[in-house]
């Protein structure tokens, strides 16, 4: 299925397919059978490779030695990844580009060029028990006490904090009436994990419940400036979003090649499964909710990149993240039908996408969320400016 795309673009899809197949494919199985791990020389290798071709730096600012990709070559990077089950390729660091505008001189080089290096590991310590995808209902509290913060909170579905050595931390501050972000190392005291619940998928990477109790930190760990720590958390949501539209597309794509494959060499009543009309309109479908898929995410990459609007922006992304991690969803169901029994193993691509793809419909903003956010857009600007 061919979307017009740059040169650059083009090669780094060819890049990153490479990685996908040679490196992270392969293991799928292992890890489903493992608790989403691999050997530890594996993933060292897997995680090497991807820093030798510079996946840690594609979002990093030329000025700080990094690679600075547009968002299509970002999306068509993340699209090939996307191929991939059992999150093998959060294997590296993804520091972006809004950490630069947002951070410290000194945070940079403590925490964010490290990233770019392979060196440390974040994660997000925003959503909590309560508000959910509400960031502006957070409870979590940031008390300033003379040249300190003190921290107070419980944050939930805090994604590879098993792997992480610090936090983004977003917290209320009372004294100023807003929200802020904080850096915060993960051996700092007070930091409790609570709870490392099960989910439906498979990885290495945990989402675990923490409890910051009276956790002291430096003023110097805030990020930003009063008023900056919503700005922030938007960007990285819109990052994030868009980037979940890649890489559903990519699962989507790998999801008809393999159903394809698989129903074109079963032969039922003499003919391949791929001649029956029950299977050839699901297919259909699946082909045409990834070229409108592939469109939109392509289209909203461009659309950053030509710097349109943030609103826009937020919104274009919203639409995206809700309209192709819903078509994936629905793509993975139909390739396990098509699969039969099959498709119900665990060795099986549909059925390990069909349980991985569901949180793309939660995290991040559930659809309900990004269909607020694309009517309020909708009232204010009107079809036409959106």
């Amino acid at each position: 299925m061919k979307i017009e795309l740059s040169d650059n673009a083009l090669k780094w899809q060819a890049i990153a397919r490479e990685y996908a197949d040679e490196y992270l494919q392969p293991h799928e199985i292992e890890a489903e059978l493992n608790d989403g791990k691999l050997p530890a020389e594996i993933s060292k290798r897997n995680k090497q490779r991807a820093i030798e071709l510079g996946f840690p730096a594609i979002d990093v600012p030329k000025a700080y030695g990094g690679l600075e990709l547009s968002m299509e070559e970002q999306a068509a990077i993340w699209e090939q990844l996307g191929r991939v089950t059992n999150a093998l390729s959060w294997c590296f660091p993804e520091p972006q580009s809004w950490m630069f505008e947002a951070c410290s001189d000194a945070q940079i080089e403590t925490y964010i060029l490290p990233m770019m290096r392979g060196e440390r590991k974040d994660c997000y310590a925003i959503t909590e028990s309560g508000p959910g995808s509400d960031v502006a209902g957070i409870e979590a509290t940031a008390t300033k006490d003379g040249g300190d913060y003190v921290l107070n909170g419980e944050k939930w579905y805090v994604t590879s904090g098993n792997l992480a050595d610090f936090f983004w931390f977003q917290a209320n501050i009372p004294d100023e009436d807003g929200e802020a972000l904080f850096l915060v190392d993960a051996d700092t005291p007070g930091i409790e994990v609570i709870a490392t619940p099960s989910f439906s998928h498979t990885y290495a990477a945990h989402h675990p419940t923490y409890r910051f109790a009276d956790v002291r930190i430096a003023a110097s760990q805030r990020v930003g400036n009063p008023g900056d720590g919503m700005a922030y958390t938007h960007s990285w949501f819109r990052h994030e979003r868009l980037m979940i539209g890649a890489r559903s597309c990519g699962a989507a794509a790998r999801l008809i090649e393999e159903a394809f494959d698989f129903a074109h060499a079963r032969i039922v009543d003499g003919q391949p499964l791929t001649e029956k009309q029950a299977i050839q309109i699901m297919l259909a479908d699946c082909a045409t909710e990834l070229y409108a898929s592939r469109l939109m995410t392509y289209d909203t990459a461009r659309a950053v990149d030509a710097g349109v609007d943030l609103k826009i922006q937020h919104s274009r992304c919203s639409m995206t993240k809700l309209f192709v991690s819903e078509a994936a969803n629905r793509i993975a169901d139909r390739a396990v039908q098509i699969f039969g029994g099959r498709g119900y193993m665990r060795e099986n691509v549909a059925e390990r996408f069909f349980r991985e793809l569901r949180v793309d419909r939660i995290w991040e903003g559930t659809s309900e969320i990004q269909r607020l956010i694309i009517a309020r857009c909708l009232m204010k600007r009107g079809l036409t400016d959106m």
